[in-house]
């Protein structure tokens, strides 16, 4: 199997995870009719992001594998906020922190499919790199907003700026997505923006029954 074919299906694995939490997420909310952040949406976003991880390698895009790595820990400091992270498995949790180390690792020493010389010298026009790593930059935001916003809370939320910063960065990364012809990213980014501006509906809704 080819690098290309193989970055493909862990990739498109991967969106349909992140896809899935989106869905799940949503469905849970528009039953609720207000923003709902279910459990499982962190976890499968953990195992999503370390798929994307793998994806970023074998792509060679440090936009995408420098975003990833920030958001797999904070996925974790979102399971531990709600007091998930300690009821999983001592062998998952010790997974999770070094299946990340191990690829980087396999990164580093470099192989037929991923090479770190040309993750540091990427064939992407500066141009595109630079619009690439704004939106990834505008789009990890949102979960450092979300982070902090959640750590004066104590817990877990997913407040109104969150689906803001994630509507504009998925605008973004739409952008550099069709520059790259990067379909994983193209797939799962036009998903998002319904899903992103419909949570600011539901949001701005429950704020105005609220006033």
């Amino acid at each position: 199997m080819s690098t290309q074919t193989l970055a493909l299906v862990i990739g498109l694995v991967s969106q349909l995870l992140f896809s899935s939490r989106i869905v799940l997420q949503w469905v849970q909310s528009e039953r609720a009719r207000r923003v709902l952040v279910p459990v499982l949406f962190w976890k499968v976003s953990l195992l999503s992001s370390f798929l994307m991880i793998l994806y970023g390698m074998l792509r060679h895009d440090p936009v995408i594998l420098g975003a990833q790595l920030l958001s797999y820990g904070i996925y974790i400091r979102n399971l531990q906020l709600l007091g998930e992270w300690r009821k999983l498995s001592r062998w998952f949790r010790g997974a999770a922190y070094g299946f990340p180390l191990a690829l980087l690792s396999w990164f580093a020493s470099g192989t037929s499919h991923v090479n770190l010389g040309r993750l540091l010298h990427p064939a992407i026009p500066g141009g595109w790199l630079l619009l690439g790593a704004v939106g990834q930059a505008v789009f990890l935001l949102r979960f450092v907003y979300q982070w902090l916003y959640s750590e004066r809370r104590g817990t877990s939320v997913l407040p109104l700026g969150f689906w803001v910063v994630s509507l504009a960065g998925s605008l973004l990364i739409l952008f550099y997505a069709v520059l790259r012809l990067d379909y994983v990213l193209l797939l799962g980014n036009v998903f998002g923006t319904v899903v992103y501006a419909r949570n600011i509906l539901l949001l701005r809704r429950e704020q105005q029954q609220a006033a």
